[in-house]
């Protein structure tokens, strides 16, 4: 009987670098890549806050390096890289994390909400993947994955701005997977529905907005940081090796419903 090779998932010997890395989706990222092997940063805006995680980390086998992060501070990005490849001499996936989410009706926005996310989530997502994609560049591969949303893909009513944000995620996303492929460096997303985060605890505790929000979904579930950690080590992994340009939904259906 022919013997076939099992996918490879493995990081082993990969360093990734994590934005907003403290806690939810963040955390659970780099947990979940390093259990597969790799190496971490962690950017985080506290790093002696951040001690406990380094130290799980650490404890699991792992390289361990946190940086101070504030995206989207130009300074703290160069900083970031440099000391992450001063220490491991490359960066080989970068999990971008860090957003903000101020949800009002469009026609209450107030500038200064706008402001805050287009500099987040655009700009600052921008800066971060272009920091480390020249790096990426220059030693001829690597993974981006960008942690994007369902609301760049659908509406939801009182995140007009929010949606706008993830959608030129995506959109950025395709055109530097075009940009970068010949480079060997791979670009994709993960977009997620609600999860079960610090983040979405205070919207998901009032029991009208828990219903609604599985009254969206198929699957009948809010999600859990483990359903959406998968698909990125999924995307980091050799596996992944043919896809580039993706936008992976992790929405329990609620894109299709």
């Amino acid at each position: 009987m022919m013997q076939r090779n099992a996918p490879d998932f493995s990081l082993e010997g990969k360093v990734t670098l994590v934005t907003g890395a403290s806690r939810g989706i963040g955390r659970a990222c780099a947990l979940a890549c390093a259990a597969a092997g790799s190496d971490i940063v962690l950017g985080v805006r506290d790093v002696e806050a951040s001690a406990d995680l380094v130290a799980e980390l650490e404890g699991a086998g792992r390289k361990v390096l946190a940086v101070e992060l504030d995206i989207p501070n130009k300074a703290h990005i160069a900083k970031a890289v440099e000391a992450a490849l001063a220490t491991f001499g490359r960066i080989d996936v970068l999990v971008n994390n860090v957003g903000v989410a101020p949800g009002n009706l469009a026609e209450l926005v107030e500038e200064k909400d706008l402001d805050e996310i287009l500099d987040v989530n655009i700009k600052g997502t921008f800066l971060m993947t272009q920091a480390v994609g020249r790096q990426m560049i220059k030693q001829n591969g690597g993974r981006i994955i960008s942690i994007s949303s369902q609301a760049g893909t659908v509406a939801l009513r009182g995140e007009a701005i929010y949606c706008m944000s993830k959608a030129a995620i995506n959109h950025l996303t395709r055109c530097l997977a075009a940009e970068w492929a010949r480079y060997n460096v791979t670009v994709n997303t993960v977009s997620p529905t609600f999860i079960h985060t610090d983040g979405t605890a205070p919207f998901l505790s009032d029991p009208a907005n828990r219903q609604a929000t599985l009254d969206h979904i198929p699957l009948g579930r809010i999600g859990e940081t483990d359903d959406v950690v998968g698909a990125v080590v999924f995307l980091a992994s050799p596996a992944a090796s043919l896809i580039t340009g993706a936008n992976l939904l992790v929405d329990g259906g609620w894109s299709v419903a």
